[in-house]
């Protein structure tokens, strides 16, 4: 039993070292913060090895610059614990994350978690003091094919469903989306209601609140529901 961290990194020396040392801050010696770097322009590979130098836990492997599905997928591959938590190179895991998320896999019969983050801004302010309220999120696979609730930050799973999602479907939008609606299909999802890190929304985040223009919504949803059916 233990727990491994998948970071998926590209240019990410802004934020990246404080986002390392909120997670280490709480796994074990056993455990490892699994790091798929894809190449960067600025200093984010001279962070992250001057980190793992200092600290074994930290098992860095290059990705295949193909995008950030493809990036969190080879961070996944190399994970070898038994519960997997989803991490991005920008925000802030508070001090009782691991502790809950691992609670509530023990109390209850799931295969994925979710649960609330605070979200902050580029100088550590709060916007939202709840993810969950201004997304309006909760359990469904319709609801969140449509009206998505994952949120991969935010996320942690069991190794053993690992089969069941990766590869990644070339065609999905994000790989979060894809992993909370597999655990739909099983009905093996929980969410935790309270915020277990800071979230921060900055000019260069991966995602975006905003959903984009209806056509290219219909167009993802199509080619989700499409590899949906074909799993």
């Amino acid at each position: 039993m233990g727990v491994s961290v998948a970071m998926a990194v590209y240019n990410g020396e802004k934020y990246i070292k404080e986002q390392i040392l909120s997670i280490l801050n709480q796994l074990g010696c056993n455990d490892e913060l699994v790091i798929s770097y894809d190449k960067s322009s600025d200093n984010t590979y001279r962070i992250i090895s001057d980190l793992a130098v200092r600290d074994s836990r930290i098992k860095i492997f290059y990705g295949a610059s193909s995008g950030i599905v493809k990036n969190f997928e080879n961070a996944l591959r190399h994970c070898k614990n038994d519960y997997i938590f989803l991490s991005d190179q920008d925000d802030i895991w508070f001090d009782n994350k691991v502790y809950e998320v691992i609670k509530t896999f023990k109390n209850l019969n799931v295969d994925v978690i979710l649960h609330d983050c605070m979200v902050i801004g580029e100088k550590n302010e709060v916007k939202f003091s709840s993810f969950f309220k201004i997304r309006h999120c909760h359990r469904g696979f319709l609801f969140n094919i449509l009206h998505n609730s994952y949120i991969g930050c935010c996320m942690a799973l069991k190794r053993d469903f690992l089969k069941n999602v990766i590869p990644f479907p070339k065609n999905i939008p994000m790989h979060d989306q894809w992993i909370g609606l597999m655990a739909e299909k099983k009905r093996s999802i929980a969410f935790i209601d309270t915020p277990l890190i800071k979230y921060r929304r900055h000019s260069s985040n991966a995602s975006r609140f905003k959903n984009k223009n209806l056509l290219n919504m219909i167009k993802f949803r199509i080619k989700l529901i499409y590899s949906l059916l074909l799993h």
